[in-house]
This record gives structure tokens, C-alpha cells and sequence, in this order.
């Protein structure tokens, strides 16, 4: 069984999330931890619980999902993987970032690109990729079939859905994305989200404003 834990950082409010099983292997998907207090935190989760990290995961590389990307690579020797399609956005996050005030350490270059159907494993565990696009040209979400849940990035929200204003952002993209892919998963399903609280299917088949016009 998987636990999933997660830390809320940085200016952006980012959901930066902690994946492990039994055998005490760990996943780390979009650090976001930037100050070295955040970074502390999250290395401190790690030692206290005995948890090796194996694997550093982006949904997508927006800058609040990144900010802790360099530091967790160097830190646990573990490399980059995400979709092909999202390097433009990563690599362009050390020169956003000045506008927001952030002097980031650049990202790690990906070791390996990930793509719809494919199976993340660590431990005893599997995530399964689904190709998500819509909030930025290369977003990836991670399934969990035997736990039932979805770590989601920023595609969709409690009641609401991720932003499509900044490059590479689409909005009748991302409307399809969700319902073709996010949608079709079993109502139960838990939808851990980028920023805020979780959500499941079934309540944002039922309630989003966005997916009911």
C-alpha cells in the first residue's frame, strides 16, 4: 500500500508530495521546496521515516513545481523524469523565476521522458502515466490503480481546473484531457492536486462548474 504524504512550500502554495511503500522506498514528485528551511523539512520527513528516495517525478515544470528539483537530485543521486514535451517550460524557469523574485538553481536536465502507458515503479508499487496536456504542453499525471488515486498536478481541482493563460497553456486542451482521461477513472478515485485540497472523481463529475457547461 502506498502513503502518500505531502508538504505545502514556497510562495506559490505548491503540494509537493511524498510517495512511499513498506519496503521504504520513496518517490519525490514536484519539489517545491525552495528556502533552505523547505528543503530541511523535506529531507527531515525523509530521514525520520527511514525512506529512500528513488525517484524525482514533474507532472509538469512549471517553476512552483521545480523549485526544489536541483536540490533533490543532488542530494539523493536520483534523476529527472518527465515528459519530452515540457522541457521548453523547464528550461525557461531560471529566467521566469527572476520576475517572481526567485533566484533558483537550475533544474537537472531529465534522464528519462516519460509517456502515456508507461509504469513508474519503486518498491512494491506501480504508477501508471496518463498524457495530460492542457495546462502545459507536456503534463503527465500519475495513477495508482491498487490504491485508488491520482497525483494530478495542476489539471484539476476541487471544483475547479488548472489555469491555461501561461505558455503552452490551452483551454479546450485541458477541458479534453480531463474528460477523456481524469473522467474516465472510477468515481472513488482520490485526485491529489498541485495546490489545495484532494477531490475525487465522482465529486468533480458532479460538481465542477468547469466539466458540467
Amino acid at each position: 500500500m502506498i502513503n502518500v504524504h505531502y508538504f505545502t512550500f514556497n510562495g506559490f502554495q505548491e503540494n509537493t508530495y511524498i510517495l512511499s511503500d513498506d519496503t521504504k522506498e520513496c518517490v519525490i514528485i514536484d519539489p517545491g521546496c525552495y528556502s533552505n528551511e523547505e528543503q530541511q523539512i523535506l529531507a527531515n520527513y525523509i530521514s525520520d521515516n527511514d525512506l529512500k528516495p528513488v525517484k524525482l517525478l514533474n507532472t509538469h515544470c512549471h517553476i512552483d513545481h521545480v523549485l526544489g528539483n536541483n536540490f533533490v537530485a543532488n542530494k539523493y543521486n536520483v534523476g529527472l523524469e518527465m515528459h519530452e514535451k515540457d522541457l521548453p517550460t523547464l528550461h525557461a524557469t531560471p529566467e521566469y523565476g527572476q520576475t517572481f523574485g526567485f533566484n533558483i538553481d537550475k533544474s537537472p536536465e531529465p534522464t528519462t521522458f516519460l509517456e502515456e502507458g508507461d509504469v513508474v515503479k519503486f518498491g512494491d508499487s506501480e504508477l501508471h502515466v496518463l498524457f495530460t496536456p492542457g495546462h502545459c504542453t507536456g503534463h503527465i499525471v500519475f495513477v495508482s490503480h491498487d490504491d485508488k488515486f491520482v497525483i494530478n498536478g495542476d489539471v484539476l481541482f476541487r471544483g475547479s481546473i488548472g489555469r491555461t493563460d501561461l505558455p503552452g497553456g490551452d483551454y479546450e486542451t485541458l477541458i479534453t484531457s480531463i474528460k477523456t482521461k481524469m473522467m474516465t477513472l472510477p468515481e472513488d478515485y482520490e485526485v491529489f492536486s498541485g495546490h489545495g485540497p484532494s477531490t475525487t472523481v465522482g465529486f468533480e463529475k458532479s460538481n465542477n462548474p468547469f466539466l458540467n457547461q
